[in-house]
């Protein structure tokens, strides 16, 4: 039962809020009812009016900032709308990587769709993926055999959420990993939600080399979960040079920084 505390001024409460979250980018229920000592049921009643006027992103356990500080989850429609041209250029110049009979593994997003779609040089590749929008993308003729990974399905991103690998027992190794992510700063790369966060690191962890497709637009974005070094990187492939910071990070790290063509 909600304490007598959880009624006093509740406009002050989550707007005090709202400012903790833009400070910390995201915060757990936990966390909250520590803070201002009220209920539970409390703050998930202020975390669901809050995110209906668009201040924030509730998440398992906790929320996400609304305004930017920490990059939010778009719906993977409208991602496929955004960058086209950039993620095109930045497909085409990761392709111009890949050789031959090489075996890959693709996380979601609309820039790793931009990469399958421009294989159409290569053949007899072997291809792992969660994105259910991925198999489509791949040219006729260039895939010997396309494996897509079982799991939760995320209607929201149109990717499986599970383990990597083939069967109950079986796991994968892979000559090259094809990430995506939806954010770059200095510290790595990121990606806004644990879950697809958790197999992005295993398709790493799973391939010999790793070659990251980022536009600009990913710039100077922390998303809420780090999921790499710029040092577990070979290949970073964007549509414009970084800012100072960024690509002096990725000098220090050894990554290779590839500028695809305008």
């Amino acid at each position: 039962m909600d304490t007598t505390e959880d009624f006093l001024l509740p406009g002050s409460r989550q707007r005090r809020l709202v400012d903790v979250m833009r400070q910390k980018g995201h915060v757990t229920v936990v966390e909250l009812t520590a803070m201002f000592g009220v209920s539970r049921d409390t703050i998930r009643r202020d975390l669901q009016l809050l995110e209906r006027q668009g201040l924030l992103t509730r998440t398992h356990g906790g929320a996400l900032a609304g305004d930017g500080l920490v990059a939010r989850e778009t719906r993977f429609q409208s991602r496929m709308t955004e960058q086209t041209g950039a993620k095109r250029s930045i497909g085409r110049a990761a392709a111009g990587l890949i050789r031959e009979g090489e075996t890959l593994i693709l996380n979601g997003g609309s820039s790793t769709c931009a990469f399958a779609a421009e294989l159409g040089r290569l053949r007899d590749l072997t291809i792992v993926t969660n994105n259910l929008m991925l198999p489509p993308a791949v040219p006729s003729g260039v895939a010997r055999s396309i494996f897509v990974l079982g799991g939760t399905y995320w209607d929201s991103a149109q990717i499986t959420v599970g383990a990597v690998k083939i069967n109950s027992s079986a796991r994968i190794s892979v000559d090259t990993a094809v990430i995506g992510v939806t954010g770059v700063d200095e510290a790595g790369v990121s990606i806004s939600r644990l879950e697809e966060a958790q197999i992005t690191v295993e398709m790493m962890e799973a391939s010999r080399r790793v070659i990251v497709v980022a536009d600009s637009e990913k710039f100077g974005a922390s998303a809420f979960v780090h999921v790499a070094d710029f040092s577990r990187i070979h290949y970073f492939v964007t549509d414009r040079m970084p800012p100072p910071d960024i690509a002096e990070a990725l000098a220090q790290a050894g990554v290779e920084l590839v500028i695809a063509p305008g």
